[in-house]
């Protein structure tokens, strides 16, 4: 498979403080990943390295084989990596629609009437077509969720971040957004899906990586990595015999 994402000895440091630590990564077209990992690991500052909200400390990052390491994260969101955030933020006195149209007119970069075909796609896609000319600040938690995935659909990303998009949501309203999310996959989108909801991170991702004190401890098929004795006692913290 085609190397999408490389990252390599990447490191972040806040002082004395690491939240990355020489970390080694491929992600491949087509792939979907996850990451978990305890409070504190490292997860969400490694999608700010990778978005260029943060810049690394050392190391590099390579995006569809070109080093990246230095755009800004307009440029990144551009050349086709977006993100949805752990807190939905909407622009809560526009339109969905409006939400919307914003990221494909400034994240894709796309001419009027192409993003307002791209605004009605995505839309679709995610089940919000219906709640187009809603006013976002009235949104449900699961529709803002939706929101975001939305907006970061329609900058066009070839890779797709996702941080703990199904938090705070019921099981039913969980499942629904997986199936959505699976339909995205399907579209051939790469997607990095951090979560501490693990059943749902399951049941989308193809391999799962786990993040500790920012190192990466296991990396591997997801059952086997979920059953191995260093996941076991480092991030469920138990005996991996218990």
């Amino acid at each position: 498979m085609t190397e999408l994402l490389q990252c390599c000895e990447l490191s972040k440091s806040f002082g004395k403080v690491t939240v990355a630590h020489d970390i080694d990564l491929s992600i491949a077209e087509g792939e979907a990943v996850g990451i978990i990992g305890p409070n504190g690991a490292g997860k969400t500052s490694l999608f700010n390295l990778i978005t260029g909200t943060l810049q690394p400390s050392s190391g590099s990052i390579r995006f569809q084989q070109r080093d990246i390491t230095k755009l800004n994260s307009a440029t990144r969101c551009r050349s086709g990596i977006a993100r949805s955030f752990q807190i939905p933020q909407p622009f809560s006195a526009m339109s969905v629609y409006e939400n919307v149209l914003v990221a494909a007119t400034h994240g894709a970069r796309l001419p009027a009437k192409e993003a307002e075909a791209q605004c009605i796609n995505v839309l679709e896609k995610t089940g919000l077509l219906q709640r187009a000319n809603v006013v976002a600040g009235s949104l449900t938690l699961l529709e803002r969720k939706r929101l975001e995935l939305t907006r970061a659909l329609a900058s066009n990303p070839k890779l797709l971040l996702l941080d703990e998009i199904a938090g705070g949501l019921t099981d039913k309203e969980c499942q629904s957004l997986i199936e959505t999310i699976h339909k995205i996959h399907a579209t051939g989108v790469t997607l990095i899906w951090i979560e501490h909801i693990v059943h749902a991170l399951m049941a989308v991702a193809q391999r799962l990586i786990v993040l500790d004190f920012g190192k990466v401890i296991a990396d591997g098929e997801p059952a086997a990595v979920m059953a191995s004795q260093v996941v076991q006692e480092n991030y469920m913290g138990m005996a991996a015999d218990a």
